[in-house]
């Protein structure tokens, strides 16, 4: 066996039993698992910009019980291939039964964000830092609320062949205001290259708030086409 493949069985052995201690850590909040399925899509519309989609549908059960629609979308400016400044909006509509907010009250938010990414390479390790900046107008029906919040992301890829590769990462989100934590999330996966422009991850999500816990399975389509016109 080559130390390369050594290492990547190490490395599969290694996040198994992390996930199975995660799953076992903590109680959740549901007895069910959840699910999040979700689409990515980065498409390039000239040599420094490209445009950020993304659509997500979270459930509190993996086949139903609608939880939160993420819809969202960005324009990227290529500074270089491993930095990317982004101004971007999102539309959330949530059902909060989820006990991120107390009481039962549905929300539905309009969001600004900021964001910058870096990238780098360690061995055979891709890594992938993540900087957001949120501004939070949320709408709770019998009142407002503004918030602003920081998330930072640091995502870890390691290729294990041409067409299957591992992800991991973990983001912390930060309250810009009364709390400072908010929520933290620990995720592991296993990736496909499709075609040459898109991929499918199948893993899994740790949610970690202050007083609470949710597992959630979560499928993710990325489709990044060019559309740059050829010459």
């Amino acid at each position: 066996m080559s130390e390369r493949k050594r290492s990547i069985k190490y490395i599969v052995l290694a996040l198994i039993l992390l996930v199975s201690g995660l799953v076992g850590a903590q109680e959740t909040g549901e007895e069910n698992w959840g699910a999040w399925y979700m689409y990515f899509g980065t498409n390039q519309v000239s040599d420094k910009l490209s445009i950020h989609s993304e659509a997500q549908f979270r459930y509190f059960e993996t086949q139903g019980n609608f939880n939160q629609l993420l819809l969202r979308t960005g324009l990227n400016y290529h500074i270089n291939p491993d930095a990317i400044a982004t101004l971007g909006y999102a539309y959330i509509l949530t059902d909060n039964t989820f006990e991120e907010f107390e009481g039962d009250i549905d929300s539905k938010e309009h969001r600004i964000f900021q964001q910058f990414i870096l990238k780098n390479k360690v061995g055979e390790f891709l890594f992938e830092h993540r900087y957001r900046l949120e501004q939070r107008f949320i709408d709770f029906g019998d009142f407002t609320d503004t918030q602003h919040r920081a998330r930072y992301r640091l995502q870890v890829t390691l290729p294990l062949t041409d067409t299957f590769f591992l992800n991991a990462y973990d983001e912390v989100f930060l309250n810009l205001q009364d709390d400072i934590f908010n929520q933290n999330r620990l995720y592991v996966a296993l990736g496909v290259h499709i075609t040459e422009n898109s991929s499918l991850q199948v893993g899994y999500l740790k949610n970690h708030f202050s007083r609470i816990d949710f597992d959630r399975l979560q499928v993710a389509l990325f489709f990044n086409p060019d559309l740059r016109k050829k010459k």
